[in-house]
């Protein structure tokens, strides 16, 4: 049976692209070409790399404050200095960044609402 072998790409509708594209740009590091950008997983420093597809209920909580019906778990190389990059840009954190056997997450809004998930995987 053929299957899906990954996460294509992420589409978003924004009211303002030029707004979206450099907040991505400037605050999570994501080269911004006029099309979209490439995330290459294949480079992830960790050796055993993968993506998530996680259902959750409707009245779950977890995406809040958002009211978007979708949320991105983006990986990340060096979650501290991502977050005091964030912290020095002025852009705040939603809740506590976490730490625990799954790898550290923390959690910020874009510019139109929608909450972003960083991962760190953790290092086996």
């Amino acid at each position: 049976m053929a299957k899906v072998t990954g996460i294509g790409g992420i589409f978003l509708r924004c009211a303002d692209t030029e707004t979206m594209k450099a907040w991505y740009a400037q605050h999570l590091g994501i080269a911004i070409e006029s099309w979209g950008a490439q995330l290459n997983w294949s480079e992830d420093a960790h050796p055993e790399a993968f993506s998530l597809l996680s259902f959750f209920n409707q009245g779950s909580d977890y995406f809040s404050p958002s009211k978007s019906g979708f949320m991105i778990n983006f990986r990340v190389d060096d979650m501290d200095a991502l977050l005091q990059q964030l912290k020095d840009a002025g852009v705040p954190l939603i809740g506590e960044p976490t730490d625990d056997a799954y790898g550290k997450f923390a959690w910020v809004m874009d510019p139109e609402g929608n909450k972003i998930e960083l991962w760190e995987q953790p290092k086996n």
